[in-house]
């Protein structure tokens, strides 16, 4: 076990990720170690399953936890954790990838041609679809909205979310469960296959 240091702060092992963070901010390259170890590794998994080769996201793994180095200083704790800052530089440096690795689209490619408009029967079905989506999301409380919109929009695994909202993993399992028993009986045992598979 280190020592804590000349001003009482305990070692950055033990250190929380925000307290880390600050000291980041100020340059303290131990600290910016333990964050490397606790962060790059995962991120680099984030990216994996976001698609990218090993390569790819090791080194987009680097260039994040570099983002770090350059950015802590502006790091604000009462506006978000510090995992939930970090996956956060991560989810734009994937952004910014995916635009790259984009080639031009192809004009005549059947791809992009529009979709026959809908029949009023079907149109009509949509819009109360939709409709029915949005009151049932709007009745979730917001601790499952959040692991809802972290699983399912920003595609992130229940370790992630768990280790993004600082909970238990059972916890993150449970509000995940839990809300998807909600919009299931709100919307029907069918709703799921159907919402994303649009």
């Amino acid at each position: 076990m280190e020592p804590a240091n000349s001003q009482g702060e305990p070692p950055p092992s033990e250190a929380t990720d925000e307290a880390l963070l600050r000291a980041v901010g100020e340059r303290d390259r131990d600290a910016f170690a333990t964050l490397f170890r606790r962060y790059a590794g995962r991120i680099k998994g984030f990216l994996i399953r976001s698609g990218f080769r090993e390569g790819e996201a090791d080194e987009a793994a680097q260039e994040v936890m570099l983002s770090v180095w350059r950015n802590a200083a502006g790091y604000d704790p009462a506006r978000a954790s510090a995992a939930t800052w970090i996956y956060a530089i991560a989810r734009n440096r994937r952004i910014d990838m995916l635009r790259r690795r984009r080639p031009e689209p192809d004009p005549d490619d059947p791809m992009f041609r529009p979709d026959p408009e809908p029949t009023p029967d079907a149109a009509a079905a949509i819009a109360a679809r939709d409709r029915a989506l949005r009151a049932a999301l709007a009745d979730l409380g917001p601790d499952q909205m959040q692991v809802v919109r972290l699983a399912f929009f920003d595609g992130l695994s229940h370790a992630e979310i768990a280790a993004i909202l600082d909970a238990p993993l059972g916890t993150v399992k449970s509000r995940l469960r839990l809300a998807m028993n909600r919009l299931r009986g709100a919307l029907g045992d069918g709703f799921a296959a159907e919402l994303f598979d649009d």
